[in-house]
């Protein structure tokens, strides 16, 4: 084992910032001096170590000396046999999996609620998704994950596909059966990929579910600066040692930034080190505070705080206790009407808000007073903005129908139609309500009525619309 105790990129910059080196080189700020108001507005150590790459820094397009070494003690960490440092967000992570194994023409079996990243990564590499179709809680209208026997049939089907990826966990919680879908996949000589973009704690408490790497999965894309405190945009991608890591390399440089931030690359050498000393007990607190919520929640009525209780050994084959997510729809509000009011009138910021539900983000840099002033929030909610719920739309998830490849559809020939116009013609662009930022329309598939209705009421409600080139959602791109 190595020492976990260390930071050997962090440490680097300390030395660093304490040699007063003169700069003649990137960033132009010149630690600051150039720019008094970024100075006004980080401080002075923070803008001292926005640094460019050099020798005694190391280099993240080739590294081999601290970063090397930091990115080695994150892996063990994770219990992966490699691991890389990304700037570019768990998004970066996502696409560089699945660039990593697909090219044109590629089959890659996936569940269809996946983020826009693995959608987008498609319409690049041009590889072909088989989508696993997620059941939906006919209560909640959330996606559920993907059940060992449909990713079977889809196997069976589709023998010459080369992955599959799969989400762990979903962003409500929801959790596939990730041993069973690991060993589909390899007896039929596929690749498993994770997200687990929502996933960085479970590899550091017994209690949460298993973690892509413990179940055998060949690479996970994990979000640091999620649930692990690390700096925003900052992520990791993990490998097993059944992949190529010089390979892989390749495939991250082919796109990732040749000048990295520091500030970036530091904040997750520090946060793996405060994961790996600290994280069992901090995510225990999370666990709790997560828990005690939804206890007090649901004593509140017309709340549906769900949980554990919503495991059935199939579509939901575990759930992430630390989630927070909350069902609206019995007050008569939409999730995102209830994300406004608590951020407008009670000076709450919660993740997002649905058509049905909310997501408080629970972690560990929160405490038990704001988890009470949320509880309280929403008992004084509830009593004020109470109404009818007849009316209101209910399903977050629905089925598309694909009827030409993503990257076909995206680079064709296209028109804009009005959005009340274009049913039953081919999409050629994304629409989605970001977050969740599951595309409820991607590259390729058919526009139905349903869908037209779900965008509309999505808007009236106040939904975040986007991924249109139309940015008022007016119009939709359709094949020509």
């Amino acid at each position: 084992m190595s020492d976990q105790t260390k930071a050997p990129l962090f440490e680097a910059l300390e030395r660093f910032r304490k040699q007063r080196i003169v700069p003649f080189d990137v960033p132009g700020h010149k630690r600051g001096r150039g720019n008094p108001e970024l100075v006004q507005l980080l401080g002075e150590k923070c803008v001292g170590i926005d640094v460019n790459s050099m020798k005694p820094l190391d280099d993240l397009c080739h590294p081999s000396s601290v970063i090397r070494e930091a990115e080695d003690l994150a892996a063990e960490a994770f219990g992966a046999a490699h691991s890389f440092f990304m700037v570019g967000g768990t998004t970066s992570a996502v696409q560089s999996m699945i660039f990593s194994v697909c090219k044109e023409g590629d089959k890659i079996i996936m569940p269809r609620n996946v983020h826009k990243s693995a959608i987008n990564a498609l319409v690049l590499c041009g590889a072909i998704p088989v989508y696993v179709n997620p059941e939906v809680d006919k209560k909640l209208g959330i996606s559920l994950g993907m059940e060992p026997s449909k990713l079977e049939q889809a196997v069976t089907d589709n023998p010459d596909a080369v992955a599959v990826l799969v989400n762990n966990p979903t962003y409500y919680g929801i959790c596939s059966d990730m041993r069973s879908i690991v060993g589909i996949a390899h007896a039929h000589g596929m690749m498993v990929l994770a997200d687990e973009a929502h996933g960085t704690h479970f590899s550091f408490n017994e209690s949460l579910p298993v973690s892509a790497m413990a179940a055998g999965a060949d690479m996970s894309a994990i979000s640091m600066h999620k649930s692990g405190g690390s700096l925003t945009q900052s992520s990791l991608l993990l490998l097993n040692k059944t992949v190529n890591a010089d390979y892989v390399r390749q495939i991250i440089n082919l796109t990732q930034t040749t000048s990295a931030s520091y500030l970036l690359l530091s904040s997750l050498d520090i946060t793996r080190r405060n994961l790996a000393l600290h994280g069992r007990e901090a995510f225990q607190k999370v666990i709790n505070m997560a828990s005690y919520a939804r206890s007090e929640i649901n004593a509140i009525g017309d709340y549906y705080a769900y949980g554990r209780e919503l495991i059935n050994g199939t579509s939901v084959y575990d759930f992430d206790v630390t989630k927070l997510a909350v069902y609206t729809r019995d007050l008569g509000l939409a999730g995102i009407e209830v994300y406004d009011i608590l951020r407008d009138e009670y000076g709450i910021q919660i993740e997002f808000g649905d058509i049905s539900n909310i997501l408080a983000y629970v972690s560990i840099g929160d405490r038990l007073q704001d988890i009470e002033r949320l509880v309280g929030a929403l008992d004084d909610l509830k009593r004020l903005y109470k109404k009818d719920k007849s009316g209101m739309l209910f399903a977050e998830y629905i089925s598309p129908k694909v009827a030409v490849p993503p990257r076909k559809a995206f680079y064709s020939e296209k028109v804009a139609l009005p959005l009340k116009e274009s049913e039953g013609k081919i999409c050629t662009e994304f629409v989605m309500c970001y977050p969740p930022g599951i595309p409820v329309l991607a590259p390729g598939e058919l526009i139905t009525r349903e869908i037209i209705e779900y965008v509309e009421y999505a808007k009236e409600k106040g939904c975040n619309l986007q991924g249109t080139e139309d940015f008022a959602v007016e119009k939709i791109n359709v094949l020509r």
